[in-house]
């Protein structure tokens, strides 16, 4: 129900793949982001760890049940499955991962990550080399938080295409909750 609400609020389905993700805190961190940015999430196994587990429960908080994804026996499945525009986001990238033009595709947007230990296989990202990107930083890290990273990259999209079907104010207040605000003496 929820993955068709999104698709009637959007031209495009906006994606975030997770290959062999290792650290259950992580992917319910990226759950908890996804379900804030009306964002599809893929996993593609074998997962480190069970979606039961309390820490992917303790990460998502009480969003995780809001959280449209689809899990994926491995990569062919996920491609076979799944067509529009492929993003790989690798340490090995040379270019910005804020380099392409998302405000101008139509198609649906997959931006595809890779294990916490190892990232994406080379076998993988070979074919796709044209769609390898790196989000830049200092030589003292070899590589960010992948629940950062997912966020970072996410953001750089829907920052592109003007935070369509966002709310730029908390729903839960007024519009004028900071300006109504009376200091009491």
């Amino acid at each position: 129900m929820l993955y068709n609400a999104i698709l009637e609020r959007r031209d495009y389905m906006l994606n975030v793949v997770l290959f062999e993700p290792e650290i259950p805190g992580n992917t319910g961190n990226i759950m908890r982001t996804c379900v804030a940015t009306n964002t599809h999430l893929h996993l593609i196994k074998p997962l480190g760890f069970s979606l039961e587990e309390k820490y992917i429960k303790r990460s998502g908080v009480n969003y995780i049940d809001k959280c449209v994804y689809t899990v994926y026996e491995n990569i062919e499945e996920f491609f076979k499955q799944n067509k529009g525009e492929y993003f790989f986001f690798t340490r090995y990238g040379h270019k910005p991962h804020s380099t392409p033009d998302y405000s101008i595709i139509k198609d649906n947007i997959y931006l595809i990550f890779g294990k916490e230990s190892t990232g994406i296989p080379r076998d993988i990202l070979k074919p796709h080399l044209d769609r390898c990107y790196r989000i830049p930083m200092t030589a003292n890290v070899r590589a960010l938080n992948l629940s950062n990273s997912v966020a970072i990259c996410l953001y750089e999209v829907l920052r592109q295409r003007n935070y369509e079907n966002l709310l730029f104010d908390e729903p839960h207040k007024s519009k004028t909750f900071i300006e109504d605000y009376q200091k009491k003496d």
